[in-house]
């Protein structure tokens, strides 16, 4: 139901209503636009099932990280990041010996929690080097699985001397030809439906015909054997077919990619650009190849991440994961960003304000990013807050003043006085652009109507 702003007459409405007909940009985690009514009931029941809590009967456990997607995918809204970190264990590589992911003792993801305590997993004492993985956001990543691997390959052929990205190409859990990596810090999952079957294993216990092997808590077969009492694989279809993989991938598939407002970018993109952090997280467009999902295919997106796996030095994790080496990391798409309080894959740029965290993301940049990250520290305080400024868009809602995800009525107390009509002269970079829908340099009538239309009260 659509809701009245406070302190505006109906006429007024009426008026803006039939002004014109941009729309404000979906939020995060809400359904991509011109979805049919079939592919929007899927996203729905995805969503349902996605922030279900796994039951023990159907297959949670008996190790695992928590008991539903939405638990950790949680932040600004379900389908998002959150600060919750999950750790990773391995050998290091040393006297000729290379990496050792320690698979025999439950390597290298550390499940932490368990059914009962005598299942309880362990960093075992053969482990020379950990690290903490930070969960990601799901936002788009229909649209993400839908790039065509030409385009990240151009972007390999692209780079300028002094990089050396490198695609990442893996093969589908689910089956199909090998394809490049747009998923995992180190580039191990090709498609949205990988990274529901992968995850529903190894972070909730839940098995699959994909992956019908439970993982044994810290290797052992006995202690599984003694822990599990649901017979493999344990996701089975319900009565229309569709297991519960199907629903958390149709649900990710449909999201919407996170909004950037002002769409057309703040004069800190350019000097992001400039000092070279645009190469790796590229601002080019991409867009999406033909799906079976017309909502998905042939839409332009800029998730700013050049999806290549590039040598970050000491930023690397220290571990050796599908075809990146200890120092490799893939670049990170940039696209709500500013929604977030933890960044780096280690979650360690956090506990200060955005612009802190993001200070200290890139002060951490090293081998290939290490003179983006001079020519950053040498641009005036200005410019940096600019940079800041810009990434704080990315993931910006239009109309939410808070930032919060939502459009209410305190938003509308700090966005009502830029409504002034068609005289008002705004630039990307003024605080009146957060409600400059059309982008015409004002917030008049036109965008007034698309601020009842977003407006959602607080939720």
């Amino acid at each position: 139901m659509s809701r009245i702003l406070p302190g505006l007459l109906a006429p007024v409405l009426l008026t803006a209503l039939a002004a014109g007909q941009t729309d404000f940009q979906p939020r995060q985690g809400e359904p991509l636009r011109l979805l049919s009514a079939a592919d929007l009931a899927l996203f729905f029941e995805g969503q349902a099932a996605f922030n279900t809590p796994l039951p023990e009967a159907d297959g949670l456990g008996p190790i695992f990280n928590d008991g539903s997607c939405g638990n950790c995918h949680s932040h600004p809204a379900i389908g998002g990041s959150s600060t919750r970190t999950v750790t990773r264990f391995g050998k290091a590589a040393t006297g000729g010996l290379p990496f050792d992911p320690l698979l025999s003792l439950g390597g290298t993801l550390r499940q932490e929690q368990a059914l009962s305590q005598p299942c309880e997993e362990v960093v075992p004492p053969e482990a020379t080097v950990t690290t903490e993985r930070l969960t990601p956001i799901t936002f788009g990543a229909g649209l993400l699985t839908a790039i065509s691997d030409a385009d990240v390959l151009n972007n390999q052929l692209a780079q300028p001397s002094g990089y050396f990205g490198a695609v990442s190409t893996v093969s589908p859990l689910e089956g199909g030809p090998a394809r490049a990596a747009k998923f995992g810090w180190k580039g191990g999952v090709a498609t949205t439906m990988s990274f529901s079957i992968d995850a529903s294993l190894n972070e909730m216990g839940l098995t699959s015909v994909f992956l019908p092997q439970e993982n044994a808590p810290n290797g052992n077969a006995v202690t599984l054997s003694n822990c599990d009492a649901v017979s493999d694989p344990e996701d089975a279809p319900d009565v229309n077919g569709r297991t519960r993989i199907d629903k958390f991938t149709n649900f990710q598939r449909f999201l919407a990619p996170p909004p950037q407002t002002p769409q057309s970018g703040t004069s800190g993109e350019a000097l992001f650009d400039a000092v070279g952090c645009g190469v790796c997280h590229t601002s080019s467009a991409y867009v999406t190849q033909p799906t079976a999902w017309p909502a998905l295919s042939g839409v332009s997106i800029k998730p700013y991440s050049d999806f290549l796996l590039h040598d970050m030095g000491a930023l690397g994790d220290g571990f050796v994961e599908a075809n990146a080496s200890e120092t490799q990391m893939m670049t990170r798409a940039l696209w709500g960003v500013g929604s977030r309080t933890a960044l780096l894959h280690d979650g360690s740029a956090t506990g200060g304000s955005f612009g802190t965290n993001v200070d200290t993301a890139i002060q951490a940049h090293d081998g290939e990013g290490a003179a983006s990250k001079l020519a950053y520290n040498a641009l005036t305080a200005g410019d940096q807050a600019l940079v800041v400024a810009f990434l704080r868009s990315l993931g910006r809602a239009e109309f939410d003043y808070e930032a919060d995800n939502d459009v209410d009525e305190f938003d509308w107390f700090f966005i009502r006085p830029d409504f002034t009509g068609p005289l008002g002269s705004f630039t990307p970079d003024d605080p009146g652009a957060l409600s400059d829908v059309d982008q015409d340099g004002d917030f008049d009538l036109a965008d007034f109507a698309v601020t009842q239309r977003a407006y959602t009260g607080n939720l």
